[in-house]
């Protein structure tokens, strides 16, 4: 399921970190870098989504190029693999026997065949952005989600759109709560034995801007089933993909009514992959990646 995965799995901590990576950006690295120091994590998987449901439109860029960016952003990170686990089900690195699929991935679809994959003895989490957090309840058998991995949640910038930290001092739960699918509460997490059931060794340590840890709570289902939750500290890096590929196309309009000294249009398009913004929010390696294949036009 994992398709690059490499080592096995029997008693690591492993994150499933899946969107689009359209493009993947430096926020994406961030969440992962302050989870796997967090959550002293053996492997991050950067999984791809094949089709993802909430998006019938699809990605503006195909599964093989946002899987070649991804594998080009995660270069050299420590602990960092691609994961195939959530490709187009019609893809040959599936199986390129069977007939085309192409019916959507639902991530706790993804979640119960890692889970099965790589047994109880992993402590498996599910890592996600503020953004997708947000849209948690509109997810296929979302109340499920939780207890087939334990979410991480990356909080917003100390100061964002909302104006107000995910994780600040004094949040009100309800404003985690209203996140979360019909039937769920959450509570904070009052005992530390039962909150590390699954042998998590979180680093109480690690602090965002304003000093403040991880955050962990506890999500309860009707049948008073409790599931580990927790919330990254705050992190300086709040970047949108979709900003970026709008930039981007906004880059290339402005080029073509300023060629270059040598009146090439095409030549300027080329030179440039974004504004200087932009490629500021991108591995150095995707934006080459970007600038070369004329992406994002």
């Amino acid at each position: 399921m994992s398709g690059e995965l490499s080592a096995p799995q029997i008693g690591r901590r492993v994150a499933f970190f899946g969107g689009s990576f359209d493009p993947p950006h430096l926020g994406h690295l961030a969440i992962a870098r302050a989870a796997r120091d967090a959550f002293h994590l053996d492997t991050v998987l950067f999984a791809p989504v094949g089709a993802q449901p909430l998006k019938p439109e699809g990605s503006s860029a195909s599964f093989a190029v946002r899987l070649a960016m991804t594998r080009l952003a995660i270069e050299n990170e420590p602990g960092f693999e691609i994961s195939l686990a959530d490709a187009p089900k019609s893809s040959p690195a599936r199986s390129p026997q069977r007939p085309p699929d192409y019916s959507p991935n639902y991530t706790i679809d993804t979640l119960e065949r890692l889970r099965a994959e790589f047994g109880p003895a992993c402590a498996l989490y599910c890592l996600m952005g503020a953004d997708s957090f947000s849209g948690l309840r509109r997810w296929h058998r979302a109340a499920e989600i939780p207890y087939a991995a334990a979410l991480i949640v990356a909080s917003r910038p100390p100061i964002s759109r909302s104006r107000q930290p995910l994780d600040g001092p004094g949040q009100p739960l309800s404003e985690l709560s209203s996140a979360l699918p019909p039937g769920l509460t959450l509570e904070p997490a009052q005992d530390q034995n039962a909150l590390e059931q699954n042998a998590m060794e979180i680093d109480r340590n690690q602090s965002g801007a304003d000093g403040s840890g991880v955050r962990a709570f506890l999500i309860v289902n009707p049948a008073g089933e409790r599931a580990p939750f927790y919330v990254l500290p705050g992190l300086d890096v709040e970047i949108s993909a979709s900003h970026i590929r709008d930039q981007m196309r906004e880059s290339i309009g402005e080029a073509t009514l300023k060629p270059g000294p040598d009146s090439s249009i095409e030549a300027s398009r080329v030179a440039q992959p974004g504004s200087a913004a932009v490629q500021s929010m991108l591995p150095v390696a995707v934006a080459e990646y970007i600038r070369a294949n004329g992406l994002y036009r």
